[in-house]
């Protein structure tokens, strides 16, 4: 049967607890309520208080208590109720957790993965619709994943409580619901930092990552059926580690590059893949290399959010602009 990415989520950190009496599952309403988005509806219910259970509303108390159970043998999964409200509990992911396994060379990893659901689309307040990429992919230490389908979030979920490291788990949304994939009932790993190509092309490379996966499939759809063009989509799926090898040989390929992605533009992931390519594909490539990206400001309120989101039109605009080059 079908499943939405939410409840592709929930199987995977069901599967966690019943194999892993390490796993424990903590965050604002993440018990008793399921969280917000009721991801985790249900696993208090089946696994009890002990293993499932709600915090105080206090980002920094729950990665700094996630570093002390996780030291000490645990492997704790907790949610971040709004991609905003990290800021709060920043402190301790860049000083703590990202550095722990380091600072005491190896003697003490810190299998902590911290789930935040992230992005716009959903006509949120203020640290409702914050992207988050620039700001974890930057840190040293941290493994930055963000799945676009429900097959990816399962596989990429249950490799994240495998690691030993720990795993920044960016959960696009705007598409919890929306939209239904066949996954296998059972566990299964997708490998971290293991990009995908969605669609083989020979014209242009495509790269994107969640929510916004969704609109560049239904561009380059549209444009294939207007033209004789092909072209690459690759999902990122990994913010950190990159998958530097997928995207170089892609570009050598196609000889034109695109990266798409909701966050600011400025210092943002799109500027790293670029000098990736000027830096090892420079010689192959046929057009300058483009971002596509929202705006340099704070995310706007309901009723100005999809100016900074990027439409159909707008990436296939983009993309004909590099064709055409």
């Amino acid at each position: 049967m079908p499943i939405t990415l939410l409840e592709a989520i929930n199987q995977a950190l069901d599967i966690a607890l019943e194999k892993d009496e390490s796993v424990v599952i903590f965050g604002e309403d993440a018990g008793f309520e399921g969280g917000v988005f009721r991801v985790t509806q249900g696993l208090q219910k089946k696994y009890g208080k002990d293993r499932v259970f709600d915090t105080p509303i206090s980002e920094s108390g729950i990665v700094g208590s996630a570093i002390g159970m996780a030291i000490n043998g645990l492997k704790p999964v907790v949610e971040i109720q709004f991609d905003g409200f990290l800021f709060s509990g920043f402190n301790q992911i860049a000083t703590q957790l990202a550095r722990l396994r380091n600072r005491s060379r190896g003697n003490y990893p810190v299998p902590v993965v911290v789930r935040i659901p992230v992005g716009g689309g959903i006509k949120g307040l203020e640290h409702h619709s914050e992207n988050l990429e620039t700001f974890l992919g930057h840190v040293p230490g941290l493994k930055v994943v963000i799945p676009s389908t429900p097959y990816d979030a399962k596989g990429l979920l249950t490799a994240a409580i495998k690691s030993n490291d720990p795993v920044i788990f960016m959960e696009p949304k705007r598409i919890y619901r929306s939209g239904r994939q066949e996954v296998p009932e059972q566990e299964y790993e997708i490998e971290i930092g293991k990009a995908k190509i969605i669609k083989s092309g020979n014209d242009l490379t495509v790269v994107g990552w969640g929510a916004k996966l969704r609109e560049i499939n239904e561009a380059v759809k549209e444009i294939e059926q207007e033209s004789s063009y092909t072209i690459e989509i690759i999902d990122l799926r990994t913010i950190s580690p990159i998958d530097k090898q997928t995207i170089i040989k892609s570009v050598k390929k196609t000889g034109r590059f695109l990266v798409v992605h909701e966050a600011a533009k400025t210092y943002g992931p799109g500027a790293e893949l670029l000098a990736l390519v000027n830096e090892n594909a420079f010689l192959h490539l046929e057009a300058p290399p483009k971002r596509l990206t929202g705006f340099d400001i704070i995310v706007p309120l309901a009723k100005g959010e999809h100016h900074n989101l990027i439409s159909i039109n707008k990436i296939k605009a983009e993309i004909y602009q590099l064709l055409k080059y």
